[in-house]
């Protein structure tokens, strides 16, 4: 999956305009970036990437960049 295809499954997710995500952006600058998003990124991950995603992975993502290196 390339770097492109993972963004645009992060901004359906999260409901956003496509090309609106940036590796660069820090999670915390995300009003979408909530509880509930939390939890659709865990099952994002084991659907599309078949990756077990844990809460404690979650806390230690601060950039949208490092959930894209988790889906690899």
């Amino acid at each position: 999956m390339t770097a492109t295809e993972k963004l645009s499954l992060l901004e359906e997710m999260l409901e956003m305009d496509e090309g609106t995500l940036k590796p660069e952006l820090k999670l915390s600058e995300l009003e979408q970036w909530d509880s509930m998003a939390k939890l659709s990124l865990i099952v994002l991950m084991e659907d599309e990437c078949g990756k077990e995603l844990k809460s404690g992975d979650i806390k230690q993502f601060v950039k949208v960049e490092d959930i894209l290196n988790f889906m690899d």
